[in-house]
């Protein structure tokens, strides 16, 4: 594994992808990452929808207004769903797997982006979580937090550039600290 700190710096969000597979390999240590994502009291509200087909993926693309589309040129994609029954902290819990799998996406050299669904509706207002659930088929008790769109990068982004770091938003011993 490379450094940490320079797979911060190369994860990207990618938005287009080259339109090859990922290979079951890389898709399994994907799955691998996610369920090995941390949560609270260990509870894992967390399940994984693992998306491959076209259609569905084009279904997923328009379930909301904006920053889904890149869903339809996404190799795959993983729906972050929680039984909310479980614990109240199921965002939490969601979101540090979504960004796990990114991170495991990255060192596989894949690209991968974070496609929100939570509080999002589609052009018509409807929820966005209501048309995945209908899509994949999630019972209710369930929340759609993300989607992550996973592919074979058709083009690397510049790193992330330090000189960019806010460091002002850093407080040493208390709110203002410096």
């Amino acid at each position: 594994m490379e450094n940490f700190l320079e797979l911060l710096k190369k994860r990207r969000s990618t938005r287009v992808f080259t339109g090859e597979p990922v290979s079951e390999d890389d898709a399994c240590r994907l799955m691998k990452a996610a369920l090995m994502s941390p949560s609270g009291h260990r509870i894992n509200p967390w399940e994984f929808v693992l998306i491959e087909d076209k259609e569905v993926l084009k279904a997923l693309s328009v379930s909301k207004e904006h920053g889904a589309g890149l869903l339809e040129g996404a190799a795959m994609a993983v729906a972050v769903i929680a039984d909310t029954e479980k614990t109240d902290v199921w965002i939490e819990d969601c979101s540090v797997a979504t960004i796990i799998m990114q991170l495991a996406a990255e060192e596989l050299g894949l690209g991968s982006c974070w496609v929100q669904i939570r509080r999002r509706c589609d052009a018509d207002g409807t929820p966005a979580e209501d048309n995945v659930r209908r899509i994949l088929g999630i019972p209710a008790n369930y929340a759609v937090l993300s989607i992550l769109g996973v592919g074979h990068k058709a083009r690397e982004a510049k790193p992330f550039d330090e000189d960019r770091m806010q460091w002002e938003k850093v407080h040493i011993g208390c709110f203002g600290g410096k």
